[in-house]
Order: C-alpha cells, then structure tokens, then sequence
C-alpha cells in the first residue's frame, strides 16, 4: 500500500519493518537490501509522520536509536543468569588437559563436539528481549551485577531493537542475549584522527574505546561512535529452548542478530587446537582485535551437568595466545617509596606501542629482579604485558649499549633522607621513617584502591586533593562536599556528585577492608582478614594483648608486637574513633566468618605476581573452598604457589620441604 492512501497508523507500521529489515540485512547478514538512498527516503518520511503524529512514536521505531536524555549515573541491574568468566588456557598440553577433564567429569565416552570462535577484545554486554522488542541492556560488571546502558546500546545499528521473526513463528516472551560490543580497527583509527583534529585525548586502544564509548552519560555521544557487536550466546529465554550452542548461533541469525562468521564446530580437540594456531597466525586479517579463540562444549545437556566453579564454567575456556612484545629504550630507573616504607623501582621507558597499548613505564619489583635480569639504564629491553594487562621489562636485548648504567639502591629515602634499611630475609629496601611524607599519600591511594576500592576515585584524584591541601587523612575524603570538589578544574556539578556518592557507598565496606586500609605494620588482606574473624570488632582490638595476637593464623611474636603497638598508639585510636563516628564499619559480618570446603585444613601462602589472577583473587578463591592463607612458610603449610619473582618464601619452601606449586597447578586445584 503506498503511503499516499495508507493511514499514518499503517504507514509507519510498513515504514518501520522495511528500515528494520534494512538495519538487519546490512549489519547483521552482510546482505544490503535497499540503497542508502532508498533508507534515507524512507527514514525522512518515518520522522516527518512522527512529528505530526507524536501519538505514534514507539521505542523501537529506527527513529528512536537517539531519543534519551544524559544520564547523571548509571544505575545497577541483576542480570537474570549470571554472566561468569572464563577460565584459560594457553598451549596445546594445557587445552587437552581440560578436554581430559571435561570426559572425566561427564564419565562416559559419548562423543563431545566443541564450538570454537574469534574471542574479541571488546566489551561484554546483556540485550535483554520482550516479546521480540529490546527492552534493556546492560555491561557484564562483576558477573552478577552490571551497569544499565540501555539508551547508548541503542544507539548501536547492529543491535536490532526489533527481533526479526525468524522461521516465522512467534517471539519468546523473554530472551536474553550475551555479545561483545567492540570498535573495529578501520572505525579506531578514524575516531583517533577526529578526536586529535578537536584537540581532545584519544582512547590507546579499541576495547578502551568501545568500552569508554558505551559509558557515556550523554547517549548522542555513543552514536557518533563506529560501534558493532558479535553476539555469541542466549542467558534466560522464555519461549524458546536449545540442545547446543550451535543451534544458539542459527537462532541468532535467523533474528536478526550478528554472530562472527568464523564460529565452527568442531568435532574433537585436536581440530579445536589446530583452529588456534591459524587463527594466531591470521589475526591480523580481521578489522577487529581478538586475543584469542573460546572454546565451549556444544552441548548444553554437557555444559548442565558439568557446571561451573566460582561463576567459571567448567566447560569452557579462552585460549589465549602469549602476550605481544615490543622493543624500546630504559630512559631511567626510578625509585616510589610506598605506604609501608617499601623502596619500589620502576622503569621509565621510551613510548611504545605494546598490544595496543602505549606502554611508557613498567614495574621492576625489586633490586635482586632487576640484577637477576642485567637491567641497565640506556639499554634496549623487550617489553611484554603479562596476561595482556600488566607492562612487564623481559630483559635486554644483547650486548648492553655503551655507557648503559647497573642499578644501585640509594642509600638514603629520596623523599626524607632517611637511611634505607633491608631487614634480613626480606627481598624488599625500606625507609624506616614513620614521619616519611610518602606515608600519608601512599596510605590514602592504598585506601581508595586496594582496600574500599572506592569506583571512580583513584590514585589521581587523591594526588589532586593532596596537591590542594583537601586530603591529609582517610576521615578528610569523608568531609570532602561536591562544592569543594567542583573548584578542582575538570569536576563539574555531576561528576563532583558521582564522587561524593562513591565515598560515601565505601562506608558498607566489611571490617576486614577497613583494618587492610588502616596501613597496620606488616597486616596485608590476609591477616586483616584474619584479625576480623579472630577479634569481631575494633573494640575487642584495642584491648588485644600481644600474647592474644600471637594465637592469630600468621601473625608471630615480632609482628603481634608491631601491631599491639599500634593500637596502644593515641593517635591511631584517634583516627579508629574519628572513621568509626563517620559511619564506617568496625565489626565483622556474616560474610566474613571462615567457611568449610573441600581445603578446609589447608594452609597456602601465594607470593610472587601472578599473571591470570591478582592475588587478592588467588586468596579469595582459595578460602572459598575452606582453606587457609598464611602471609610466612612453615611446616605447617600445606604449599606456596610461587610467580614471578617470588623472593625469599619460596626458598623457605625448598628448606622445609613444602610443597611449590605453579599457575597451572592452583588453577587445578581451584577446579
């Protein structure tokens, strides 16, 4: 019917489903229907039949991508089927040991047939579907819990706000989709081109980009954007069942969605490790970043009955591919002095491009790593980001250069002049001055970071606030207002407010991260942790003999002494009073009493760098399942999981005998 003797009603109607099919023919099947021309004639007609009849606007008309208002913050939402992580693996040897793993687990030798496709490096994100009509989306967040950026997802052509009908029967009431939203390379470099030509900072690389470009407040940003998605998977669905992640891919397509055309099943392990040699060595043909390959069971009555571990699915893994290197120049070695005093030496090296990421500094652990390594200023070193995160110096590149200088650890602290101190058995240098000017600083980044991790407030914006005289202690950044805030170049009304907010949520913090922040001599997570469980509250603390510290996991005489001290310290009770009276927590909860599990009796102690986990997360995954985390060896250790530079722990663990576990190990007996 044409549109001179439609009805507006129809006419939108028919307007609406040709420039759907259009979106979905162009984006997700490769397949232009109609020329631009064509979309635009039609797209014009749409917008002017909806000006003059605002009664027809709906939210998924093609006109509506654009339609929101900014938003002052992002709220939260449940995803309705967690979205877990994936575990990985990274060689063949590795790749068949899980394989091994998944027929023991399913014990039977029916056939296992595994999907394999592109990993992306983008961002993770939840469409979720009513009757066919996008109605939310969301970023995978922790898992559980995700930020909601419906109005910016959209924004993205490539995601249909209406499903398309598929074999032609009727929509699910309720589907929810997983994808990755990401910036392809061609995009990437046009977007940096106009964010320098408008003098603004552009993201190091595309997933920073796409993920930076999806959290914007303002929605009409997010469409200037060159986003796309690959969509992958299904999370809760009602009116609609799978026997197999392939069938899920079908489905996808038949509706509208994209799914990255390199997906194949396949039907053994050995066709699943051959596909990720080739496809390491073809990356680069492809307009998007992958890292990797994921790897998945097909069966979704397999994946059912092998489950998952702490969120992880036992029947998938991502195989990531060793982490890209890059050569450059050591300018200098430099020295940070941290909030206990610890001497901590960094590089400072010539920009480079590593990963796609500009890599200009990188940490150096320690004295005894840097000699280990023959680390010279002025000489070319290899640079790598461990685990494709984390800047790492490798070692030179041979011969050293003339007039390339060894390290030296300074005698004195560079900020007090203090005589440096390097206790017995320790790998770490110190400044035994407890009046150091790094104390207070260090104290507060360690405060806001590693111990509330309070979101959005980082090592900068406390630098900031030091450097103009607002922040000298951990109650100052709870009397911080917005006004204040607002006189910082750079923090606007909404961002101020976002700011205070955080602060402010940081108070729900358990009282095992309030006693890791309170920077106690020689008290990391573990022994805080540790302390909450033993103790219960502050109060039965400040009352704590030596000899009662003394029965607590990990803490020996000279340490209880230290922390005894500081408790018995006037103005250290201040300061417990002050952030006690500002609403923080100092009691310990339910969630924080020891839990039993398959390692309940087992007692670890992690030391190195890890690269797959942070060991806060090694720790957690590890009491998860009852066991015990000790900050020193002894013979009561069950085994000391050992990374990179470990220092003098894992000598401790060859004299006595303990066991040395690696990566690969702990990740087995996580699960």
């Amino acid at each position: 019917m044409s549109s001179r003797t439609s009805s507006p009603a129809t006419r939108v109607d028919e307007l609406r489903a040709s420039l759907n099919a259009a979106l979905i023919a162009y984006h997700a099947e490769d397949d232009p229907i109609m020329s631009d021309e064509d979309y635009d004639r039609l797209y014009d007609e749409l917008v002017a039949i909806e000006e003059e009849h605002p009664e027809l606007v709906i939210g998924d008309s093609p006109t509506q991508r654009v339609g929101s208002a900014p938003s002052e913050r992002f709220r939260k939402v449940e995803h309705l089927v967690a979205m877990g992580s994936l575990d990985k693996v990274t060689s063949e040897e590795t790749l068949v040991k899980f394989a091994e793993d998944v027929r023991k687990r399913l014990g039977t030798d029916e056939p296992i047939a595994y999907l394999a496709e592109p990993k992306i490096d983008g961002l993770a994100v939840s469409l979720l579907y009513e009757q066919g009509r996008y109605v939310r989306g969301a970023t995978r967040g922790d898992g559980q819990r995700g930020e909601d950026v419906t109005p910016n997802l959209r924004t993205i052509k490539a995601i249909p706000l209406a499903m398309k009908s598929g074999d032609g029967t009727s929509q699910p009431a309720l589907v929810e989709i997983r994808g990755e939203v990401f910036m392809p390379l061609s995009g990437f470099v046009a977007f940096t081109e106009r964010q320098a030509a408008e003098g603004k900072r552009a993201a190091p690389n595309p997933r920073n980009a796409a993920a930076g470009s999806v959290r914007q407040l303002d929605p009409a940003i997010t469409a200037g954007r060159p986003l796309s998605i690959w969509t992958y998977g299904v999370g809760q669905a009602k009116g609609v069942e799978f026997e197999s992640q392939w069938e899920i891919l079908q489905w996808l397509r038949a509706h509208g969605f994209r799914t990255n055309p390199f997906a194949e099943r396949l039907e053994s392990i050995e066709e699943v490790a051959r596909a990720a040699v080739e496809w390491e060595t073809r990356r680069a043909e492809l307009d998007y970043e992958i890292d990797g390959i994921v790897i998945k069971v097909d069966s979704l009555d397999q994946q059912r009955r092998l489950g998952a571990l702490h969120g992880r699915p036992r029947w998938a893994r991502a195989y990531k591919w060793a982490p890209i290197t890059a050569q450059t120049k050591l300018r200098k070695i430099h020295i940070r002095v941290g909030r206990t005093g610890a001497l901590n030496p960094w590089a400072e090296l010539e920009p480079v491009q590593v990963g796609g990421v500009t890599v200009s500094n990188a940490t150096l652990h320690n004295e005894a790593d840097i000699n280990r390594k023959d680390l010279r200023a002025g000489d070319t070193v290899i640079v790598q980001r461990a685990g494709d995160v984390i800047p790492q110096v490798v070692g030179p590149v041979l011969p050293h250069a003339r007039g390339s200088r060894r390290f030296r650890m300074p005698a004195c602290c560079p900020l007090c002049g203090t005589e440096i101190v390097k206790p017995e058995g320790e790998v770490m240098h110190r400044c035994p001055n407890r009046a150091c000017p790094s104390r207070g600083l260090e104290t507060l980044i360690h405060w806001v970071q590693a111990a509330m991790d309070i979101e959005g407030v980082g090592e900068q914006f406390v630098r900031r606030l030091w450097d103009h005289g607002l922040l000298r202690s951990m109650p100052d950044l709870y009397r911080l207002t917005p006004e204040q805030l607002s006189e910082l170049e750079g923090y606007g009304e909404i961002s101020s407010r976002k700011a205070i907010e955080s602060i402010a949520e940081s108070k729900a913090q358990p009282f095992s991260r309030v006693l890791f922040g309170l920077n106690i001599p020689k008290t990391g997570w573990v022994l805080a942790r540790n302390l909450a469980r033993r103790f219960g509250s502050v109060d039965a603390l400040l009352e704590a003999s030596q000899e009662d510290l003394e029965a607590v996991e990990g803490i020996g005489p000279d340490r209880a002494e230290l922390i005894a001290e500081w408790f018995a310290d006037d103005e250290n009770r201040k300061l417990v009073e002050e952030l006690r009276s500002l609403g923080l927590q100092m009691a310990a909860g339910e969630a924080e009493r020891p839990v039993d599990g398959p390692l309940t009796g087992n007692q670890y102690v992690i030391t190195g760098t890890l690269e797959a986990w942070s060991r806060d997360e090694a720790k957690a995954s590890l009491e998860a399942l009852g066991a015990k985390i000790s900050e020193s060896v002894s013979k009561k250790t069950t085994g000391v999981v050992v990374g990179e530079s470990p220092g003098s722990k894992l000598a401790k663990a060859q004299k006595l005998g303990v066991p040395v576990l690696s990566e690969d190990d702990l990740r087995a007996l996580i699960g």
